[in-house]
């Protein structure tokens, strides 16, 4: 295939800049590939054709795992090739092995991208509203609107807001499947996965006199984490996860690094995210 602007090759140092970054305006796809691997082979072509074709409505990233381990690792690659799909900052979906190119044709679709179309703006929730306003106002919208199930799923996300996470899972799982792989509702799957973690946890004080107790208390910060961020105070709760993969990587089979993917893919905040992708990094390579 002749040399295209849509396909480049990610490295540890320009990744940040071109696939995290670059996904804020422009969908990337991002291609798990080594130079040993038979379907990987298999599949770059069809990828790098469907760039190509598609005219700037995604870029094609290509990652050597042979080169690139660490990536690798951050993204928790297990086999190859292994596709993903950044959006907004955030990895919302992806698919492993070869797959026929009407699959990836359908794979880009149902998040909106189509041939020569750039990527539509995601609606938001309006952020002067406090989240209790946000519901009553979208309850209002759907009666008046019963068709529309956009709206339930930002009812959805201003419920989980309002801290109420057993009526926005409620709201969630009533959507049609076609929402599955909507960012929003993967963003919104991830902060639920994080509410069941607290269930029948400590109270937020008792965690944070626990950790100031005992320092290497894990199993404390980890829950401490995950009630900051769950507070709303992302940074210290990433702070938390941070310290113990600084402290013992490998504690409960690398949760602090997993722990931290997952919150990346919840948080709405890319310059956060950006920033604390790095101090990840500095600490596993």
């Amino acid at each position: 295939m002749a040399e295209s602007s849509h396909v480049f090759d990610a490295t540890q140092t320009n990744f940040e800049r071109e696939v995290i970054q670059a996904s804020l305006q422009t969908p990337v796809l991002v291609d798990f590939w080594a130079e040993w691997c038979g379907p990987c082979k298999q599949l770059k072509p069809v990828l790098e054709k469907l760039a190509d074709e598609y005219g700037g409505a995604f870029r094609l990233a290509k990652v050597d795992t042979d080169a690139e381990m660490q990536l690798a690792s951050i993204f928790g690659i297990r086999s190859l090739p292994t596709v993903v799909l950044l959006k907004e900052g955030q990895m919302v979906d992806g698919f492993m092995g070869v797959v026929p190119e009407g699959h990836v044709r359908e794979f880009l679709a149902k998040h909106g991208i189509v041939p020569g179309e750039a990527e539509p703006d995601v609606e938001r929730i309006d952020t002067d509203e406090s989240p209790a306003e946000a519901v009553n106002r979208l309850q209002q919208e759907i009666a008046a609107q019963p068709d529309k199930p956009e709206l339930k799923l930002d009812l959805a996300l201003a419920l989980m807001q309002a801290g109420n996470a057993a009526a926005a899972e409620a709201e969630l799982d009533s959507l049609p499947a076609k929402f599955a792989s909507d960012a929003k509702a993967v963003r919104l799957r991830g902060q639920l996965d994080f509410a069941r973690a607290l269930e029948g946890a400590p109270a937020l004080a008792e965690l944070r006199a626990r950790v100031e107790q005992e320092p290497a208390d894990f199993a404390a910060r980890d829950l401490l984490g995950v009630r900051l961020l769950l507070a709303g105070d992302a940074a210290a709760g990433l702070d938390q996860f941070l310290h113990i993969l600084k402290t013992q990587r490998d504690w409960q089979d690398g949760q602090a690094r997993k722990r931290l993917i997952a919150a990346f893919n919840v948080l709405d905040d890319a310059d956060l995210v950006s920033t604390y992708r790095r101090k990840m990094a500095a600490v596993l390579f």
